[in-house]
Parts: structure tokens; C-alpha cells; sequence
């Protein structure tokens, strides 16, 4: 398997992982009129196909460790049901997260829910495995809260008084929590004897977020949280053949993402905290696609341009001080 030799292609792939993290919800903008129970049965093709791709290429590349199909052959149960677990759990956060998009926007589902997946999963990966500089690690997590706080207080200037507004404020925050509990439950998966590389590991996330989507997805197209009436199949085996496509490369630009963080995560000097805090920047390009593409927030008020401005700010700034972070190392 391929595993970067130096921090500056550690740092590429979690760049990497910040702009495809960040960028796959715009293949559901790609699909107006199809609701998103509907559409996240082609995500977790998408995640399925990703993870394979990946894991016969650059999984098993013979650099180091085993190749994919052997690492994934000699796994762990421990390992397995770990990586299992983390993966769904991140399938119900990702479903809350989709539901709030199409409720809230892409400038505000991301910002508010990723943002505070953030602290809970850098925090939490941290105590697991103490990597970088704290002092950096943890002032950049201070400006990325920051960040969150003038999203959301730009979300409620523009909407207030619509009830649509709490909900979608609400399914985003659980959704956060819910977010920043999976990451440690992987790298938790990766640590354990004996542990698949992480191209296996990745692949047995996908399988926990498949088995979990399942009867979770189901029950949301019979009860959807977003308000709307129930689905159908029906509507999925009749979508345009571009949706299903979209629906597909949504899901492999996020498990691209996720596979190289992490890769990047089993670097030493790295470490999960930083690794994912660095992914997690993707709440500033899904920031930026939903201000300047979709026009979420067209003609801003004066007031709402300041916040939007200092969101952006205390991003670009968190996330400077967390890459710098193993730099420094205490």
C-alpha cells in the first residue's frame, strides 16, 4: 500500500480531503426534485465503488504493508467491528446532514454541522492519540468555533422568522455531534494489533455504512424528517440516469476524501486530531461553494457581509494554525 513519505504530501492529502469533503453535496444541487432518501442509495454505490477503486490502486501499491485484498483477507474482527461501527455511525450524521442541506443550504448545513464535528472529533481524537502542537491544534479549533458562531448568526439574520430555519439549525447540530463521534472509533480500528492498513480499513467503514443505511434510510423515506410526504422506490427506479450518476460520484469524492485522511492520519507526526481537524476545513469550501455558486446568501445586508467575511477569516486562520500544528510538535 501507498503511504506518504514526508509531511508535505501528508499535508497534500489532507488538502485533499478538505476540498472532496467540502465539494460532494454539490452533486445534489446536480439533482433538483430528487429527494435525498432517494439520492443517498446512489451515494453509498459511490462509496462502495470509491473505496474499492482506491484500494486497487494505490491500496496496493507494494511500498509498504499489505496489498489490499490480502490486508483486508487477514483483518481482525476487533478491527472489522470498529471501522463497522464508525462507518454507522457517520451514515446516520451524513443522512441528518443531507436532510438539513436540502432544508438550510449548503452556506449553513456545513458550517454548523461539520464545523462542530470539528471539535468534538479533534477533541476526542486527541485524548486518544496526543499528536502536534496543542497550543496550535487547539487556538485553530478555537477560530474554527468562531467561524461556526458568524455562520449561524448570518443564517438567522437571513432567516428569520421561518420555521424551516430551526429545524434545519437543529438537524445540523445533531448531526455534528453525531459527526465527530466516528472518528476516533476508526482510529481507535487502525490502532488495534494486527490492524488492516487504512485502504482495509476504509473499506470496512463503507461496509458499516451500507449495512447501517439499510433499515435507517428506509424508515426515513416511510417517516422523512424533513417535513415532506413519504418516498417510494418508485421514484428511484424512475430518476433521469444523470441523477443516479451524480448520486454515485457524490459518494466516491467523499470515501477519495476519507481514504486519504486516513492515510494521512497513520503518519506519527501527524496523528488523527490533526488529520481530520485539516478535513474538516471542509466546512470552508462548502462555505464558499454556497456564498458564491448557489448564491445562498444573494445580497447579503451589511450585516450579514461582516459575519460572512469573519467566518472566513477564522477559518483560513484555524485551519493555517492546525496544519502547523505537527510543526511544532510540544
Amino acid at each position: 500500500m501507498y503511504l506518504p513519505p514526508n509531511y508535505e504530501i501528508c499535508l497534500l492529502f489532507m488538502f485533499c480531503t478538505m476540498i472532496c469533503w467540502g465539494s460532494w453535496a454539490n452533486t445534489m444541487k446536480l439533482c433538483p426534485g430528487y429527494r435525498f432518501q432517494l439520492f443517498y442509495w446512489d451515494y453509498v454505490i459511490g462509496l462502495l465503488v470509491g473505496v474499492i477503486t482506491l484500494g486497487l490502486t494505490l491500496g496496493s501499491l507494494s511500498h509498504t504493508g499489505k496489498a489490499f485484498f490480502f490486508d483486508v483477507e487477514a483483518a481482525p474482527l476487533r478491527a472489522i467491528l470498529l471501522a463497522a461501527a464508525g462507518g454507522a455511525l457517520f451514515n446516520m450524521a451524513n443522512l441528518l446532514l443531507v436532510a438539513a442541506i436540502e432544508i438550510a443550504g449548503m452556506a449553513v448545513a456545513f458550517p454548523v454541522g461539520i464545523g462542530l464535528a470539528l471539535v468534538v472529533g479533534a477533541l476526542s481524537s486527541y485524548v486518544l492519540s496526543p499528536h502536534g502542537n496543542a497550543r496550535l491544534l487547539f487556538g485553530g479549533i478555537t477560530l474554527v468555533v468562531v467561524a461556526i458562531i458568524c455562520d449561524a448568526l448570518a443564517y438567522r439574520e437571513r432567516e428569520l422568522g421561518k420555521k424551516a430555519s430551526i429545524r434545519g439549525i437543529i438537524l445540523s447540530l445533531v448531526c455534528g455531534v453525531l459527526m465527530g463521534t466516528f472518528y476516533p472509533l476508526v482510529s481507535h480500528a487502525m490502532s488495534t494489533p494486527n490492524a488492516p492498513g487504512p485502504y482495509g480499513i476504509a473499506f470496512f467503514f463503507v461496509l458499516g455504512v451500507a449495512i447501517c443505511a439499510l433499515p435507517v434510510n428506509f424508515i426515513l423515506m416511510k417517516k422523512p424528517i424533513d417535513g415532506a410526504s413519504p418516498v417510494s422506490m418508485t421514484g428511484y427506479r424512475n430518476a433521469s440516469a444523470k441523477w443516479h450518476v451524480a448520486g454515485i460520484l457524490g459518494g466516491a469524492i467523499w470515501i477519495a476524501g476519507a481514504t486519504l485522511n486516513f492515510v494521512a492520519s497513520r503518519v506519527n507526526y501527524v496523528g488523527p486530531a490533526v488529520s481530520y481537524s485539516i478535513g474538516q476545513g471542509a466546512t470552508l469550501v462548502s462555505a464558499l461553494w454556497g456564498v458564491f455558486i448557489w448564491r445562498e446568501f444573494a445580497s447579503p445586508s451589511p450585516r450579514i457581509l461582516k459575519l460572512l467575511v469573519t467566518m472566513f477569516i477564522c477559518f483560513v486562520a484555524g485551519l493555517s494554525a492546525i496544519a502547523l500544528a505537527p510543526l511544532f510538535s510540544n
